[in-house]
């Protein structure tokens, strides 16, 4: 027991590692309850800190309680040079890395929280969330990284210089997916759609699932999904129909030119009483507009009070009928293409001469 190895007795390395053994054990248990203790507390508090508190206590790895417990028993043996910085090296890592682990779950869960806050009330700001996230998390392992590195004894300052410079020639290589993901951030920031939205780009219609750092992908009316590419869709003309507070309409109808001057006269009022028929629609207008090439035209102009297609399909098949059934009861007709020939009958040879 009294052998020396590598400068410590079998017996003093013995006890480290009971010590060590200890520690990690002790840190375990308290991990395991603080942990319930918090999140029960949680359950009976309005409150998100003791929440907070829980769940960045239960992101504390089994690695960084190993370290902890090495590095109280480190104090009770004498290390050789060579290892003492070797183990500095490995605890250093291991310190850092669970500091971005707690970094990293802190951040999740105020911006989940922040995200499920606004989901209903500001699905622009819900939609933030997802690129802010990437970018608090991306921030936090940097800050860690360049941490660990210093404390390794690593010159930071040429390394950041370094990277300066290598980030130039990686900017110019993928200079397209940088478009892309400029165009992203734009797209949160700016909010021309959110997620949920309906839009139309160019033919395309559909309904936006989610907005990604390279790419927006939408689901289309007839099943598929279609997927963007963010910097192309900053520069197309959108048209978003989820923004849409009420859908205006205008339609225009024809009658025979024998249609009697009185009854030319009451068939705005005829649409106007259709129209007003039908509890989500405000009449707008109604007026003879245009004598056709084979009808005389009414156009007419009414807004359906909400966004909903269903809602605009229904109201204008019900304001149809009952313009159909007026016009029928009353006996005026709906003009069709016509064309009208006039003959005239030439004169005879004899007639000529």
């Amino acid at each position: 027991m009294n052998t020396p190895v590598a400068g410590n007795t079998v017996a003093e390395w013995l006890i480290a590692l009971g010590i060590a053994v200890a520690v990690v054990f002790a840190l375990l248990v308290v991990r395991s309850f603080a942990v319930t203790r918090i999140k029960s507390l949680a359950d009976r508090t309005s409150t998100r800190v003791d929440d907070l508190l829980a769940e960045v206590l239960a992101r504390t790895r089994t690695f960084f309680l190993i370290a902890v417990g090495i590095a109280v028993a480190k104090a009770w043996v004498e290390i050789v040079p060579d290892w003492s910085g070797r183990l500095r090296t490995v605890l250093v890592v291991a310190f850092f890395a669970q500091v971005g682990i707690w970094g990293t779950a802190a951040a999740r869960f105020v911006l989940d929280n922040y995200r499920r806050d606004k989901l209903e009330s500001d699905r622009g700001a819900a939609t933030m969330v997802g690129l802010l996230q990437f970018l608090v998390i991306l921030l936090v392992w940097s800050v860690v990284l360049l941490l660990a590195l210093d404390n390794l004894g690593v010159n930071i300052t040429a390394l950041v210089a370094g990277l300066g410079v290598g980030g130039i020639a990686i900017a110019l290589a993928v200079q397209n997916i940088l478009g892309d993901l400029f165009a992203s951030l734009a797209i949160i920031l700016d909010k021309p759609f959110v997620v949920g939205d309906f839009i139309k780009v160019g033919e395309e219609v559909g309904t936006v699932e989610h907005i990604g750092l390279k790419t927006t992908r939408v689901s289309s009316i007839s099943g598929e999904q279609l997927i963007f590419s963010n910097a192309d869709l900053l520069s197309a003309r959108i048209r978003n129909f989820g923004r849409m507070q009420e859908r205006r309409i205008v339609f225009t109808l024809g009658v025979t030119y024998q249609t009697p001057r009185s009854d030319l006269q009451r068939i705005p009022q005829f649409i106007r009483e259709a129209i007003e028929a039908e509890p989500d629609v405000r009449f707008d207008r109604s007026h003879f507009s245009a004598y056709g090439a084979f009808s005389i035209d009414f156009e007419s102009v009414y807004f359906v009070k909400s966004p909903a297609y269903d809602v605009y399909m229904n109201a204008q098949q019900a304001i149809y009928l009952r313009i159909h059934d007026a016009f029928e009861t009353n006996g005026i007709e709906f003009a069709y293409p016509t064309q009208t020939l006039f003959l005239t009958r030439g004169a005879s040879e004899s007639e000529q001469k």
